[in-house]
C-alpha cells in the first residue's frame, strides 16, 4: 500500500506505517533538518523542502517520477501552535484558522486530499483541535472531506493507552472512501482494567540507559535559576508543590501562575507527561535525577527505535522528535485504516 506522508518531520507517523504495511512514496517538510534525517533513514523516498502554500499538484506529480498512480493513504499532523492549549496564553497571537498558518496548512493538507484522492487519509494534531472555540475548523475538515467522497471519524486517543510510555492526547481526523474506519481500541489503562495491560511506565522505558548517577548533561542546565527548588520536587510533581494551597510552609509559586511544564519531573513509576518540541532548562519533564532528559531517552519515550538517526545539533534532534507522532501509536491507527484496504487487495487478487 503506497502513502504519500506531509509535514513528514522526522518520520515518526511513517515508521509507524510502515509497520502497518504501508509504503511512503513521497515526503514532504518545510524543514530542512529534516530532509537530512530522511535521506539517513529513508534514503529510497524523495522528499519535498517546500512550504505547504507552496507546494503544487505538479511538484507531487513530478517528484513521483511523473505519474500520480494509485495512492492509498494520505498521511500528516500539520503544525499544531494555532490549536494548542498555549495559544489560550498567548492573547497577542490569533488561533485556530484565524491564524495564516493555521489556514495553510489545514487547507494545504485539504488541497492534496483533493488532488491525488488516496483511498483513505489521516489528519493528527493536538487534542485541541476538538475545543469548542476550534469548532469552526474540525467542521472545515470533516465536510470538506465529506464533499470529496470521504466517510470520516474523528477521535482523541492518549497514546499512553496504547502501550507508549507518555500521557500524549492526540486528535485524529481519519477518513476512507471505503466506508467508516474504526480508530483502535485502548489496549492500556492506568488501572489495568478491563483486559488491558497497565500503562507503560517511564522507569520501564528508560532506566537501563540512566547508567551514570553523576552523570549531568551539558549545555542547558536542569531548572536554571531553579535547580535547587527542582532537586525538591518529588517524582511526578511540579512548581505546584510549592503553593499554599499545596500546604507548602513557605509557597514559592502562586497557584496557577506558571505552564504546567514549570519544574515538572518524572516519576520512573509512571508514564511520561507529552514530550515538547523545545528543549528548556526550566520546562520539562525532567529526569526525577533532576536533569535535562537525553535525546536517547526521549527517542524511547515516543517509542522511536533505538538506532534511528537524527540530525542537526541537539535542539534540532529534539524539536524533531518533540513533534513527530509516535511511532507506536501510529502504527495501531495505521493498521486500523489499512483493514478495508487490505480486504479489498485480497478481493481483487
Amino acid at each position: 500500500m503506497r502513502a504519500i506522508s506531509l509535514f513528514s518531520g522526522c518520520g515518526g507517523l511513517d515508521i509507524g506505517l510502515h509497520r502497518a504495511g504501508y509504503r511512503t512514496v513521497l515526503a514532504t517538510d518545510l524543514e530542512p533538518i529534516c530532509s537530512q534525517t530522511w535521506a539517513d533513514n529513508f534514503p529510497t523516498v524523495p522528499f519535498l523542502t517546500k512550504r505547504m502554500g507552496d507546494l503544487t499538484r505538479q511538484d507531487i506529480v513530478e517528484a513521483l517520477g511523473g505519474r500520480l498512480q494509485k495512492i492509498d493513504l494520505l498521511a500528516g499532523g500539520p503544525p499544531c501552535p494555532p490549536f494548542s492549549k498555549s495559544r489560550f496564553y498567548r492573547k497577542d497571537k490569533p488561533r485556530a484558522l484565524d491564524d495564516p498558518n493555521g489556514w495553510e496548512t489545514i487547507n494545504g493538507f485539504l488541497n492534496v486530499l483533493d488532488w491525488v484522492r488516496p483511498r483513505s487519509f489521516l489528519l493528527e494534531n493536538v487534542k485541541g483541535l476538538t475545543y469548542g472555540v476550534h469548532s469552526e475548523a474540525l467542521e472545515a475538515i470533516v465536510r470538506r472531506a465529506e464533499n470529496l467522497g470521504y466517510t470520516v471519524t474523528v477521535g482523541v486517543l492518549n497514546a499512553a493507552d496504547f502501550g507508549v510510555p507518555q500521557i500524549r492526547e492526540r486528535c485524529f481526523v481519519v477518513g476512507s472512501l471505503d466506508g467508516k474506519i474504526e480508530l483502535p481500541v485502548p489496549t492500556h489503562s492506568k488501572d489495568g482494567r478491563q483486559g488491558t495491560d497497565r500503562w507503560v511506565s517511564a522507569g520501564e522505558a528508560i532506566s537501563d540507559l540512566d547508567t551514570d548517577e553523576a552523570a549531568c548533561d551539558a549545555g542547558h542546565f536542569a531548572g536554571g535559576r531553579h535547580h535547587d527548588l527542582l532537586r525538591l520536587v518529588p517524582p511526578g510533581d511540579n512548581y505546584l508543590f510549592f503553593t499554599e494551597k499545596r500546604g507548602h510552609p513557605d509557597p514559592k509559586f502562586k497557584w496557577r501562575s506558571r505552564y504546567w511544564s514549570f519544574l515538572l519531573k518524572l516519576s520512573p513509576d509512571m508514564p511520561s507527561w507529552t514530550i515538547q518540541a523545545r528543549r528548556s532548562n526550566n520546562m520539562g519533564p525532567f529526569h526525577w535525577r533532576n536533569r535535562i532528559l537525553r535525546i536517547e531517552e526521549i527517542k524511547r519515550l515516543q517509542t522511536f527505535p533505538d538506532d534511528f538517526l537524527l540530525a542537526g545539533t541537539i535542539e534540532q534532534q529534539w524539536r524533531q522528535i518533540g513533534n513527530a507522532v509516535p511511532p507506536l501509536l501510529a502504527q495501531l491507527v495505521a493498521e486500523a485504516i489499512s483493514r478495508p484496504a487490505q480486504v479489498r487487495l485480497k478481493t481483487a487478487a
